[in-house]
């Protein structure tokens, strides 16, 4: 028998052992959440911020209820027949007009389900989730992904963060909503032409949030408040990093920022790759590098540049901290044997040593491992912080085994990154200092704790490069604003060959309108990882003569561009619209725009159309109706929208402006290269 019964809130209904529970949860949005045998409670490392809000009205029948608020209605439905087969409530979701949007399915009339629960490991639940695939739909976010697709539609993840694979369970949807699975742990999802299918492999409860706009923009928005807004980008963020794997002492570092401001180039941040430490989770150089690191901080700073260090969150058990970290449990756990995670290279070994990962997810190992990053980098006025293998990145990858201060890994493994920001960003915001953190994973909500994200170890290949528009247009949907990629890809590149010079030339010209524009990699040849590990060069200058004038455009463009750029974090942290946007958040009303997966809008005015493919001096760009465009090279009106063939001549991509837009931008004519 189906029960329903009103709350402040919105209802819960009572089927069999089964609870669910509706709520208003902000604007035109939606909390659902269910489980057996018990009240539903909050999920550990729940995304969403905010709390319960009144609905604008609640209908309740003999077999039916009825939540409305705002744009979106949900409906739950008793499906008792009087037979002797049991069928669980049914859930859909309308907008106000009454147009369904979308409803779970009923995998098969007998069973299973299409709410089930089946045994986990330490006493949670396997659940599963399914709901109608519809025909003609499109579906946009999930994070971040190599696969070069834009529309998610047809594709089957892992729920897991991997380097490179950044898991943000956030859908948008063509029809007008944003789906958050609020399921921090491993699973998978599967959005496929018959069904789509959301899996948990271990949790107390499921737990999702809907909600509905008549915008993509809002829909974004709306997401965006729920799971936190991202502070303001610090300025001197919004310039050119250099970075390599890996400067290895104090000197060559400082000799890089001196030629670049004796060549007239800008540059805003420099980097500090791993191995600096003197071990892994000690947290401080190694002096026999780094002799000196305050007069170091203080010349950069006089060179108006900004100091990145590099962050492990592994811990190695020969570290001085090691004992004390365990001792107080600090250490992620491990339920069969040895809290130790990963096997990898450190100071003062021959091979590899195992180290273990401090727990993220524990606010004392939070704020013990700021007390170590003040002692060892704040003392210095570092505020900048690039947090790498932040996955955490363990191998073998086993998170059932994982213990953690939230849960068990298979439950609540997912959020590591996003909490691993969290005590770094309150860390500096407790100091008054506003910095950056460089993430190379992130969960949802990892925005509001000022977590920049870059597209992880790519390869330096054009099909890399293409793959990366996709991917970060997609996480931007998913609520990260602050995003780049290794101009030139992370591995494999040969700067000697005229193949990877027009690949970084290519790169450059795609990464000087990214949200962040960093030059990082490990250039050819590469010796083995290790603490001697260095590659070859990877300065602008390293590149040849031809890519040197072009790259040097492309450093004075940035230049030219960061009020814009600023202004467009401005909108970010009011709105939560990213900078970097898929044409149809700009142009929903076009068709297209839905269709066209690489190019991209930074901000409202500027229309971007990189150059993905080795030789290509031409290619297809699509200008949507709605708007009128100027050639940006040229400040000359384009009489045409729709598809044209746009020259690229390897001195510059298509870039387009919109008519009536800013014009103070209307000047990148002046960096056209010839």
């Amino acid at each position: 028998m189906t029960t329903f019964l009103p709350s402040q809130y919105g209802f819960t209904v009572h089927a069999g052992q089964e609870v669910l529970q509706v709520e208003a949860w902000g604007q035109d949005s939606a909390r659902v959440r269910s489980t057996l045998g018990r009240a539903v409670a909050d999920t550990p490392g729940s995304a969403l911020i905010g709390s319960a809000t009144a609905p604008s009205k609640v209908e309740i029948s003999e077999r039916r209820a009825r939540l409305y608020t705002g744009n979106l209605t949900v409906e739950v439905l008793d499906r008792t027949d009087g037979s002797f087969l049991e069928f669980p409530p049914l859930v859909r979701f309308f907008r106000s007009d009454g147009q369904e949007l979308f409803s779970e399915q009923v995998p098969h009339f007998t069973s299973p389900p299409q709410r089930r629960y089946r045994t986990g490991p330490g006493g949670l639940y396997r659940c599963e989730l399914t709901f109608d695939a519809i025909h003609g739909e499109r579906i946009y976010g999930l994070g971040q992904h190599q696969h070069g697709l834009l529309d998610q539609k047809g594709v089957a993840l892992d729920l897991i963060q991997r380097n490179t694979e950044v898991c943000i369970p956030f859908t948008l949807s063509n029809r007008g909503y944003g789906f958050l699975w609020n399921m921090p742990g491993t699973g998978s999802v599967e959005l496929a032409t018959n069904r789509t299918r959301w899996v948990a492999h271990a949790a107390r409860q499921i737990d999702y949030w809907v909600t509905a706009a008549p915008t993509p923009a809002e829909i974004v928005g709306r997401y965006s408040r729920e799971t936190g807004l991202p502070p303001m980008l610090p300025e001197w963020a919004s310039g050119f990093w250099q970075c390599k794997l890996r400067y290895r002492t104090q000197d060559e570092l400082l000799q890089v920022a001196r030629e670049h401001k004796a060549r007239g180039l800008p540059l805003s941040v420099i980097v500090i790759d791993y191995f600096h430490w003197s071990r892994q989770g000690e947290w401080r150089f190694d002096p026999a590098e780094w002799p000196d690191p305050q007069a170091m901080v203080d010349e950069l700073r006089d060179l108006g540049i900004e100091l990145m260090v590099s962050i492990w969150p592994t811990v190695n058990p020969e570290s001085t901290n090691y004992a004390e970290m365990a001792r107080r449990g600090l250490l992620v756990g491990n339920i069969r044997g040895l809290p130790l995670h990963l096997p990898f290279w450190d100071k003062g070994t021959e091979g590899q040593v195992f180290v273990s990962f401090y727990d993220a997810t524990n606010p004392e190992a939070r704020s013990y491992i700021w007390d170590k990053i003040t002692e060892g980098y704040r003392r210095y006025g570092i505020r900048s912080f690039w947090l790498d293998a932040c996955e955490p990145e363990m191998r073998p990858e086993d998170p059932e085994s994982n213990l953690l201060h939230q849960g068990l890994g298979c439950e609540v493994q997912s959020i590591y990154p996003r909490e691993h920001a969290r005590g770094f960003f309150e860390g500096l915001q407790n100091q008054g200092e506003e910095g950056i953190l460089l993430c190379r994973s992130a969960w949802a909500g990892s925005q509001r704790y000022g977590a920049a994200v870059w597209s992880g170890d790519i390869d330096s290949t054009f099909e890399a490069l293409a793959a990366q528009i996709p991917a970060g247009l997609n996480i931007g949907i998913s609520g990260i604003p602050w995003w780049t990629t290794d101009i030139g890809g992370f591995k494999g590149g040969d700067v000697s060959t005229p193949y990877f010079q027009e690949l970084i030339i290519r790169w450059f010209q795609f990464g000087v309108f990214c949200p962040l524009f960093r030059l990082h990699g490990v250039r050819e040849p590469a010796p083995l990882v290790g603490s001697g590990q260095t590659g070859g060069p990877n300065e602008v200058w390293s590149f040849g003569e031809q890519a040197y004038r072009i790259i040097s455009e492309q450093l004075k463009l940035r230049e030219q561009l960061r009020p814009y750029v600023m202004e467009q974090m401005a909108a970010a942290s009011d709105t939560g619209i990213p900078p970097m946007r898929p044409l149809f958040l700009q142009f929903p009303s076009d068709a297209t725009a839905w269709e066209v997966t690489d190019q991209f809008m930074l901000g409202p005015d500027i229309l971007v159309a990189p150059i993905t493919a080795q030789g290509a001096r031409e290619r297809e760009v699509y200008l949507p109706s709605a708007a009128s465009w100027l050639d940006a090279w040229t400040g000359q009106p384009v009489n045409k929208s729709g598809w044209l063939t746009a020259d690229a001549p390897l001195q510059r991509i298509p870039v387009y402006l919109r008519e009536g837009g800013d014009l103070n931008i209307l000047s990148l004519s002046d960096k056209a290269t010839s």
